[in-house]
């Protein structure tokens, strides 16, 4: 059974690949969680539930092979267009999938679910009310996801959003948002999070699935590259500029998007491509053992520093 404490004995560093929309699959988690840190991936990155079913086995078998790999992770999107939800849940209680990541909803039922096996639940938030409701319905640990993150992102700026979370809430808590170095993975836990969340970082990995003009974009663009906007998906996220103009669009004139939906997002999300504020310090490839290692040495130099 995993608890928050030996979630975090498990890990080599306080860090949490997230689950990035098209891009995370088993070889990026297995690599993460071979590493010493904790992989995940969003269940709808498979097209079918039988297919999700398919990643998790292979995922299990690949690290039955290793001795103590770090714990891995499924996101599922909890909104009343996901048709899916209900047969991935089962699913991940079928295979006990020891951390659960839940998005855009926190619904009591599936906290229930996957406490049923001894599962962890976490949610991510943009906002104190966000996170208020996700400890009303049981959630064992709050993602914070800050200003800069990619994908979905809030506003807030990582001081104001851990300070407000923790004035209620002392459990575990990851903090997301332009987290690219060591340092910045030291910075998160000196302001008062358990674990840093890092997406575009492993983007930009030899072992993410998403295409390699994606990833060569992260690696020449900047802060100034990205546009957060609610008209790709309905929900605002943070966006390549430079992908945005080659899908033939405006960036400073994007037509207004409806209600969220989850098959025509995953078709937009195809053609813009998603990566967070964090872009201006990444200017490599590596694999994944390459980069924690890289973030080893960062992560306690800045430690001896403070």
């Amino acid at each position: 059974m995993l608890n928050p404490t030996s979630l975090s004995a498990r890990l080599r560093l306080p860090v949490i690949a997230a689950p990035m929309f098209l891009a995370s699959g088993p070889e990026l988690v297995t690599a993460c969680c071979r590493t010493g840190i904790c992989g995940t991936f969003p269940a709808l990155n498979q097209r079918t539930s039988d297919g999700f079913a398919d990643w998790l086995r292979a995922i299990e078998a690949d690290l039955a092979d290793h001795d103590n790999p770090a714990p891995f992770g499924v996101n599922l999107i909890v909104h009343k267009s996901n048709a899916r939800l209900e047969a991935d849940l089962k699913i991940v209680v079928a295979h006990k999938v020891p951390l659960v990541i839940t998005s855009l909803g926190a619904v009591k039922a599936v906290v229930d679910a996957v406490h049923s096996y001894g599962g962890l639940v976490f949610h991510d938030v943009t906002n104190r009310r966000h996170a208020e409701k996700a400890v009303e319905a049981g959630v064992d640990g709050i993602i914070a996801v800050a200003a800069g993150a990619g994908g979905h992102a809030g506003t807030l700026s990582p001081f104001a959003l851990v300070s407000e979370i923790r004035s209620f809430f002392s459990g575990p808590l990851a903090l997301s948002g332009a987290i690219s170095t060591g340092a910045h993975i030291a910075a998160a836990r000196a302001l008062g999070a358990d674990f840093a969340y890092i997406g575009t970082r492993f983007l930009a990995t030899s072992e993410a699935i998403a295409p390699e003009a994606h990833k060569q974009m992260i690696v020449d663009g900047r802060a100034g590259d990205i546009v957060y906007t609610p008209a790709i998906s309905g929900v605002p996220a943070n966006f390549l500029k430079s992908s945005i103009t080659a899908a033939g669009l405006d960036p400073d004139n994007l037509p207004p998007h409806g209600a969220m939906n989850f098959a025509s997002e995953a078709r937009a999300w195809k053609t813009v491509w998603s990566a967070g504020q964090g872009i201006g310090a990444i200017d490599d490839i590596p694999t994944v053992a390459t980069l924690v290692d890289r973030f080893d040495g960062e992560y306690r130099a800045a430690c001896a520093r403070l």
